[in-house]
């Protein structure tokens, strides 16, 4: 873990300008820093937008991040070689408790008020410059963007940064004063994206660069979330406190209804973005940067210098890298094989070895997915293809690449394996039950064998802290080395989603669900979702094509009343791994109905019992805490300090 800066603003902010791009301003000559000076120039003014693209490597492809985001939920908890930063997320028992000092929470604070400042003085002083306001409007939907997650995170927070609402401020303070949510959403966020939808193109400037229907998605979002704020159904305390009425005297159901026209809007007007074919065309590392993905925080395996990481070396395990499928990854390089049947000890191999190919890369163990995941939100692993698109289930061995020789190995019941046959398969669920060793076994990992069967495998019910499926969707991904195992160890250059074309569904869906009506219904938007779901090109676990399409059955398998409940169930078997959980958990106020408790086993190899644990989720949770070390650095009294922290905290 890196400190972070934690003043709220600083009085030079330093913006490094390394963001890769086709043309225009993103090929413009970076600077190691940015003064205030500069900024007062022309050529300040439009580096300072590159610098609004980059910033997004702060927090998105950050395993930390991904903690604050995951751990804690339904989805995800603590692995094997968690530590606080996990652990306090999880906020189970006596492995941590969440408190104004957890890190992960309070990186968003310290990543966005600089960026925050940037997009001010760009629209206060871009205009002066003749800079167009297409273009200021990309700052415009920056500033909101870092409005909306921080509003999500923390309740109301300031919009004078020491020189006025919204204002550039070029001077470090020490007070501060936050505005309530109300204020953030109709001051900032919601008139910053309709002026960027009026003004961005409807084409991409850059690649990867903002438009109106980039604006259009974040502004539904938006609406959709601040329509459940004010309805506030399980009484979910806001802060700081502020009646639940809307300044424009709209109610929640005219914000619902918003969500779902501008959302409708961005599927009838989709520009350059559309919908993949299938669900691993969307996720499958060869097809990054496709027409679903409409924003990302990008990468690249061209340059050491605009990557920011050497894509050959040792990654840092921290921003600007792309990390977080570290994370999630157990130590499966602890698998053993066999060169003989007879299992002598000098004949034992690693058949599967650390390599830079999507289902594999570098293992961190700092997080699991839940029993619960595998077994219940997954539990359609024939027709629908988002499992096996999103989890590895299948470990095979690569020893030939790695000098052991392109040899036979023995595995499991000393069947004999070939280079790329399975090692180790997680079944799709619990109709057999594995004869699992004592501790970790022949294999090295405590997993089981069935008759029959040369891989080892482990049944959903057997799945610990220390032994999961993987997650391959975010999966290390390059070209460099093809034919060998690669460059494991380095940060992915793989560009990390921010925003995808079908969320335009979800969010539709939703609203409906809260009452909002137009041509589609939230039956017809989710079948869409679906259907895609239904439809196959590859099979992972199999590693071979798949042509199949279920997707009429999908369609039929569809409830007739779709409730919030099973739109979330789609969410998260759409978009699992990919930072939304939290968020829309807190957003439907849903998560201590859905994240009370949980299953999973031990921490050591063998580990296959089921254990259930208790969290400890009460209302003030749905805020995370303002960081310790933002009221450290400010000059308030302890009793205003205290005024200023988050209830709870």
């Amino acid at each position: 873990m890196k400190n972070l800066n934690k003043r709220l603003v600083i009085a030079s902010v330093f913006l490094s300008l390394t963001f890769t791009g086709c043309n225009e301003i993103l090929d413009e000559q970076p600077r190691a820093n940015y003064t205030v000076d500069f900024f007062n120039t022309e050529d300040g003014i439009r580096q300072g937008v590159t610098a609004l693209y980059r910033h997004m490597r702060s927090l998105y492809g950050n395993g930390y991040f991904m903690s604050n985001c995951q751990n804690g939920t339904d989805e995800s908890t603590w692995g094997q070689s968690a530590d606080g930063n996990f652990k306090d997320l999880d906020m189970t028992g006596n492995t941590g408790s969440l408190n104004p000092n957890s890190f992960p929470p309070s990186m968003i604070w310290g990543s966005v008020f600089p960026y925050i400042n940037t997009a001010n003085g760009i629209i206060e002083k871009g205009p002066s410059f003749g800079i167009a306001e297409s273009l200021v409007s990309e700052a415009r939907f920056f500033r909101a963007f870092d409005y909306f997650l921080l509003v999500q995170t923390y309740g109301g927070v300031p919009l004078d940064l020491g020189s006025g609402q919204l204002a550039f401020n070029t001077s470090a303070v020490t007070t501060s004063t936050r505005n309530t949510v109300s204020e953030v959403y109709t001051k900032a966020i919601f008139p910053d994206l309709l002026k960027a939808i009026d003004n961005l193109p409807a084409q991409p400037r850059v690649t990867g660069g903002v438009t109106k229907n980039v604006a259009r998605l974040f502004l539904a979002k938006a609406y959709l979330t601040y329509g459940w704020w004010l309805q506030n159904p399980n009484s979910i305390p806001t802060y700081p406190e502020t009646p639940r009425t809307d300044p424009a005297g709209h109610n929640a159901q005219w914000y619902f209804q918003q969500a779902y026209d501008v959302a409708l809007a961005g599927i009838n007007n989709p520009g350059p973005y559309s919908l993949q074919p299938t669900f691993y065309d969307v996720n499958v590392g060869s097809n990054d940067r496709n027409s679903e993905c409409m924003l990302y925080a990008d990468h690249t395996s061209a340059s050491t210098y605009y990557n920011e990481s050497d894509p050959t070396g040792f990654g840092s395990g921290w921003s600007p890298d792309n990390f977080a499928a570290w994370i999630h990854t157990w130590n499966y390089t602890n698998l053993k094989s066999s060169k003989t049947a007879a299992w002598g000890s000098s004949d034992i191999v690693s058949s599967v070895q650390r390599a830079a190919t999507q289902s594999l890369g570098r293992p961190w163990v700092r997080m699991a997915p839940t029993i619960g995941v595998i077994k219940n939100t997954f539990a359609d692993k024939t027709l629908d293809s988002r499992y096996d698109g999103t989890f590895v289930s299948t470990y095979r061995g690569n020893w030939e690449k790695a000098g052991v020789g392109n040899i036979t190995l023995y595995n499991a019941n000393s069947l004999p394996v070939q280079p790329g046959g399975a090692i180790l398969s997680f079944l799709n669920d619990d109709t057999q039950t594995p004869t699992y060793p004592a501790g970790a076994g022949q294999n090295g990992v405590g997993a089981g064998t069935l008759p029959g069967r040369a891989d080892w495998v482990v049944a959903p019910n057997g799945i610990s802290r220390m032994v999961y499926p993987g997650l391959w969707k975010i999966g290390t991904y390059t070209t460099l080395d093809p034919n060998g195992l690669g460059y494991p160890n380095a940060g992915l250059t793989r560009p990390f989603n921010v925003a995808k074309f079908s969320e335009f569904y979800f969010i539709a869906a939703e609203a409906v669900v809260k009452g909002a009506s137009g041509t589609m219904t939230a039956r017809d938007l989710i079948n869409v979702i679906r259907a895609r779901a239904g439809k196959w090109k590859f099979n992972n676990a199999q590693n071979a094509p798949m042509i199949a399409d279920n997707s009429a059955a999908m369609i039929a398998a569809t409830p007739t009343t779709i409730t919030v409940d099973y739109i979330l169930a789609e969410r998260s078997r759409e978009y699992y791994g990919e930072f939304y959980r939290w968020y829309d958990l807190i957003r439907t106020q849903k998560w201590e109905q859905y994240a009370a408790s949980y299953q999973i086993g031990g921490v050591n190899y063998g580990d296959h019992t089921p254990t259930t644990f208790n969290r400890n989720i009460q209302k003030f949770h749905y805020l995370r805490p303002i960081p310790q070390g933002q009221l450290d650095n400010m000059s308030l009294s302890a009793a205003e300090k205290a005024k200023y922290q988050n209830p709870g905290y």
